[in-house]
């Protein structure tokens, strides 16, 4: 499978999807989307990746955003069609049965900031920059935006930055909850590498179960959650992962995990 508009690599267990479209600081346009679709569902398919890292082409920008250039000419109806499609990419991402880390290099604004937020957490490089800006050009975000950023930041601080379209920093993000961890630009690609080498190492039934508790715990009352997370606790029971992971831990050796 070739990509047109971005790179797929693989290795020890991760699969790196770059967005690649650099001159346009990795601006997402409908055929860029589409392939990110594509790219996803590759990893979701392919037994020996564990982890998916999303990252972007150069030192200056993650994704700056939607391509504005196809924006700026289409009408009501296409514009919906065209935040159904970012929606419906972002939310398989959100909801791949594997983790996905989001490695942000330079500029994550609108869309590109919707793409990093559905990622399941995120790193960012020290001269990452953040907004949603989309009011500055007379719309809503539509992938998403004003959906996922409250979840992680809380209301207030998420109106504030939808209704003022202001920009803020790596650390300002840190701050906030936004991103995880702050790492130096040279260093970005190798810290998230290792972060996902280390969940390639865990009983990977359990690290994906822990995603379906969460994702779906955060969509319900707390006595749904917890019957939840009851029900795959008691799922992983029925795994060898539990059975090896718990006996190295009484012989006080490192388990050897096989997802089954």
């Amino acid at each position: 499978m070739e990509f047109q508009n971005l790179l797929y690599e693989k290795e020890d267990g991760v699969a790196l999807i770059t967005v690649n479209r650099p001159k346009a600081l990795n601006a997402l346009n409908i055929d860029t989307l589409l392939e990110i679709k594509m790219a996803v569902e590759k990893a979701a398919a392919d037994d020996e990746v564990m982890v998916l890292v999303v990252t972007g082409a150069g030192e200056k920008s993650f994704v700056a955003g939607a391509d504005i250039t196809y924006m700026m000419n289409i009408n009501a109806l296409q514009g919906r069609e065209f935040g159904m499609l970012g929606q419906e990419v972002f939310r398989i991402i959100e909801t791949l049965p594997k983790p996905v880390i989001a490695a942000i290099n330079g500029f994550a604004l609108g869309g590109g900031l919707e793409l990093a937020m559905a990622c399941d957490f995120r790193v960012c490089s020290e001269n990452s920059k953040f907004g949603q800006p989309e009011v500055g050009l007379g719309v809503t975000p539509g992938f998403g935006g004003t959906q996922r950023l409250p979840r992680l930041v809380g209301s207030g601080m998420a109106k504030e930055l939808l209704f003022t379209g202001d920009t803020i920093d790596a650390f300002e993000a840190l701050r906030i909850g936004l991103v995880n961890h702050v790492a130096a630009a040279d260093q970005l690609l190798a810290y998230v590498q290792n972060m996902a080498r280390k969940i390639c190492f865990r009983g990977q039934i359990a690290v994906r179960f822990c995603k379906v508790a969460v994702n779906e715990g955060l969509q319900t009352d707390i006595d749904r959650a917890m019957s939840i997370e009851a029900d795959l606790f008691g799922l992983c029971f029925a795994s060898e992962d539990q059975k090896e992971g718990m006996k190295a831990f009484v012989e006080k050796r490192k388990a050897n995990f096989q997802g089954a």
